[in-house]
């Protein structure tokens, strides 16, 4: 009678722990639709998530014991007992995708760009969408950015499998996603080649210029975007099922971004918002099929391959739909906690191999885990900025009888989360982070089309006079 009443109640809150996705992502992919009128591109990827998400969520359940034997299986550190898991699973949502991007081709670029041929067997006139007139050529352009999109991603998820297979070292897997990118950026500069940033409009007074061309140094920064958004979502991760509600919800905040200007912006910003959600909405659909499955508790791990693939795709987008700036914003959360793990990540406090939340088989809670300043203490010159981040709560130390530092608080969000907050359940923990992901990606929305208006006087949604 127990057990059937826990699992009632285990069934009832994982119910309500969907519900929120269970909505949303339809929702949101129902309205993007509505604002395709002109976009046909955008019901075409529709279609194809759907297979996509039937597929993934068909193929997760049937590979695990196939995984187990080869040796991919991790413990669930967050379970009494610690029961072995299938690992490196997001592969299969990764390779779906890549699949499913191969196979709209035809559609996206054959019925839907190339609408009328000039006879005889040439294809030379075409009419792209939102025009009525016909040019003369077919769109390489898109064509290449969309091939070099899918070719940056299938790299980085070799990179991903082989860290899988091998437990590659940081230091020699860190600057691979960038190698991956080349493809990806060498299109930027024959396509499109703009490497100037806008001077904000308080300032051209003084500079005198309003724009200003930063060469090599913007290849560099799109470089950067490549390994940071890949090693960010890798970084917030060791929750059942935040790796991939971070994606989901990262994806739901830059579908709305494009429907806003898909339906308010400028037809100039139409082509660029659309191929955002063309590779976009597959990822979305592919990565609720895997959240199924590694939603608390967690029956398969998502693995590094689904972070650094999940990661690629945000820049891949934030890149060659020509919003890096907001994409970044979104990524705030990621932000703060990268900047949050550097003390531990470059040794200056010590770094255990794993700094997941502390599990407490007795309540079933999880509490934040510590980092032991006894056997290896922090660097002499940070200790009172341990003792000042203390004292605004953003760290919790311990001390012994005689007033020495012992340990402290792993630095990363999720246990930051955990002090603040105090100790919680897994599911309910992971709840929590991604409503902070959403609400924080919805202000830096609103504060990204209203700084920007006020800071350079107008924005692509609208101008001031």
């Amino acid at each position: 009678m127990l057990g059937t009443l826990r699992a009632y109640i285990t069934t009832r809150a994982n119910k309500d722990r969907m519900s929120l996705f269970r909505y949303l992502v339809p929702l949101t992919t129902i309205l993007l639709i509505c604002c395709s009128k002109q976009h046909s591109a955008i019901l075409y990827a529709s279609s194809f998530s759907l297979i996509a998400y039937l597929a993934a969520n068909w193929m997760i359940p049937k590979v695990g014991n196939a995984f187990i034997k080869i040796g991919l299986f991790g413990k669930d550190m967050s379970k009494p007992g610690k029961p072995v898991i299938p690992e490196s699973v997001g592969a299969i949502s990764a390779g779906v995708y890549i699949l499913v991007m191969l196979l709209c081709i035809p559609f996206m670029f054959y019925k839907y760009m190339v609408t009328a041929t000039s006879g005889g067997g040439y294809r030379d006139i075409s009419i792209v969408e939102g025009s009525e007139q016909p040019t003369n050529f077919f769109p390489h352009a898109k064509l290449s950015e969309y091939l070099s999109s899918v070719l940056c991603l299938e790299s980085t998820i070799l990179l991903g499998v082989a860290d899988d297979l091998f437990d590659l070292r940081w230091r020699h897997k860190f600057f691979l996603p960038a190698i991956g990118a080349i493809p990806l950026l060498i299109v930027y500069y024959v396509d499109f080649g703009a490497t100037h940033v806008l001077v904000p409009g308080f300032l051209q007074n003084f500079v005198q210029i309003p724009l200003i061309d930063l060469g090599g140094l913007y290849y560099v920064y799109m470089g950067a975007m490549t390994i940071f958004c890949p090693n960010a979502i890798n970084i917030l991760a060791g929750v059942n099922g935040l790796e991939v509600g971070q994606s989901i919800v990262l994806s739901l905040l830059a579908l709305t971004n494009d429907g806003i200007y898909l339906t308010l912006g400028h037809p100039n910003t139409w082509e660029n918002h659309r191929f955002s959600a063309m590779l976009i909405l597959p990822f979305l659909w592919v990565s609720m099929a895997l959240y199924n499955w590694n939603r608390w508790p967690a029956k398969v791990f998502v693995g590094d391959t689904y972070c650094y693939f999940a990661g690629m795709v945000f820049a891949v987008v934030g890149i060659l739909g020509h919003f890096s700036k907001t994409m970044l914003l979104l990524f705030l959360p990621q932000i703060i906690n990268f900047l949050y793990s550097v003390p531990q990540l470059f040794h200056i406090v010590p770094c255990p191999r794993h700094r997941l939340p502390h599990f407490n088989e007795k309540d079933g809670l999880l509490y934040p885990s510590r980092a032991n300043l006894q056997e290896t203490p922090a660097k002499g010159f940070f200790i009172p900025i341990l003792k000042l981040l203390n004292f605004f709560k953003l760290i919790d130390l311990e001390y012994d009888n005689k007033g020495q530092l012992i340990n402290c608080t792993n630095m990363t969000l999720i246990n930051l989360t955990l002090v603040w907050f105090g100790p919680r359940r897994e599911d309910k923990l992971c709840r929590l982070i991604l409503r902070i992901q959403f609400g924080v990606g919805i202000l830096a929305l609103i504060a990204r089309h209203a700084l920007g208006k006020l800071l350079f006087g107008h924005d692509n949604l609208w101008t001031i006079d």
